[in-house]
């Protein structure tokens, strides 16, 4: 092992004796007792030496072996230490990709704070290579997730969509002006090459055996032009996903309101049909305004601000990427809110009903919890 201190952590003396790594309450760690000279050792630690050498440097300090040896685990222990040479052979392939690597330093490095093991922050960012996701819709909203997750090292991002880009389509890490009147599809394939990491995509296929077919679905984000689509998804729709066991996410705009979520592990959290049930539970009349506004005319161009298009795209974009990485994001099984002008983000669980044929409600969902306490306290003795 070669320790490197996480440099995505910043460090700062707490006062005479204790060192805090990280400014936010969410990662930040505080380690001491800490005394002059093992402050100075903290710099060694950039990834260069091994265990061997960090102790004869050490001892120059007045460090003992054993003082070195026990910082080193209690660094570990608080998630403190990363290695530039772990992750594995997917990461070492990824290394020798000197221009996505460097391109995808601050993703490597946000993955670093979020993923304690030595290494783990590369051998995710490796993993995404071998991913799948289809992005149904090329608005302002799936275009731009479309976008975000191919720029993220996702190796294959599908966009379905149908009809020819219209200037509303339009969007600054979407569709470009340029596309215009092209076929929407034909568009999005082409920012997607545009965002992807160089050689991602081509890796991701060439890395698959040659009889093995394309790699299945990792997630499917539902993003479609029509806000309706995600505020009231059609549970019909969403059949063959439930049956064949795909996750899906849902996010779009509707009107003045975003939505992100739900994030739906078939028969695990609730879906599309356990919220249309809850609906009727709750709203006798849902149902017969839902008919009339789906099948009423659709000629108006759909409100949807740019601004909170852009704040839904990147909030489901990331989602989907926790959710890819391997965690739960808070839309599992709940969708977030927020409604022009306030934009204040509301969260509502979508907890399975009895009478769907999704078969959730007769598992048990774990809790999600989201709270931001103080800095941890580790101590280094």
């Amino acid at each position: 092992m070669h320790p490197m201190l996480k440099p995505a952590l910043r460090r700062a003396w707490r006062g005479r004796n204790t060192v805090q790594f990280g400014v936010t309450p969410a990662h930040a760690v505080t380690l001491g007792p800490m005394d002059i000279a093992t402050g100075s050792f903290l710099e060694l630690l950039d990834g260069t030496r091994g265990l061997p050498l960090l102790r004869e440097e050490a001892r120059a300090l007045d460090l003992s072996d054993r003082h070195v040896d026990l910082l080193v685990r209690r660094l570990a222990e608080a998630g403190l230490l990363d290695d530039p040479r772990a992750g594995g052979p997917e990461a070492d392939a990824l290394r020798l990709r000197a221009d996505a690597m460097e391109r995808q330093r601050p993703d490597v490095a946000s993955l670093s704070v979020v993923h304690p093991e030595p290494g783990s922050g590369l051998r995710r960012l490796a993993a995404r290579r071998a991913m799948r996701v289809q992005v149904r819709g090329a608005g302002r909203v799936g275009a731009t997730i479309a976008a975000v997750l191919s720029g993220s090292g996702v190796g294959r991002v599908d966009v379905l969509d149908g009809g020819r880009t219209e200037p509303w389509d339009v969007a600054p890490g979407g569709l470009p002006a340029a596309a215009v009147g092209e076929r929407r599809d034909t568009a999005a394939r082409q920012l997607v090459r545009r965002s992807a990491v160089a050689g991602s995509s081509r890796t991701a296929e060439a890395d698959r055996p040659p009889d093995s077919g394309p790699p299945g679905l990792s997630l499917i984000v539902v993003a479609p032009r029509d806000g309706l689509a995600v505020y009231a998804p059609d549970p019909d729709g969403a059949g063959p996903w439930i049956s064949s066991g795909t996750p899906h996410l849902y996010a779009g705009v509707i009107e003045a309101t975003g939505v992100v979520g739900p994030l739906v592990l078939p028969g695990g959290t609730g879906c599309a049909g356990c919220l249309a049930r809850h609906r009727a539970d709750q709203d006798p009349q849902w149902p017969r305004m839902l008919t009339q506004w789906r099948s009423g005319r659709r000629g108006a161009v759909p409100a949807c601000d740019l601004g909170l298009a852009t704040a839904v795209a990147g909030l489901a974009a990331a989602h989907a990427l926790s959710f890819l990485d391997g965690e739960l994001p808070a839309s599992t099984g709940a969708r977030w809110e927020a409604a022009l002008p306030l934009l204040d983000w509301r969260s509502e669980r979508i907890g399975p009903h009895h009478d769907c044929l999704c078969g959730a409600a007769g598992q048990t969902e774990g809790e999600l919890t989201s709270e931001a306490g103080p800095a941890r306290d580790t101590m280094a003795g």
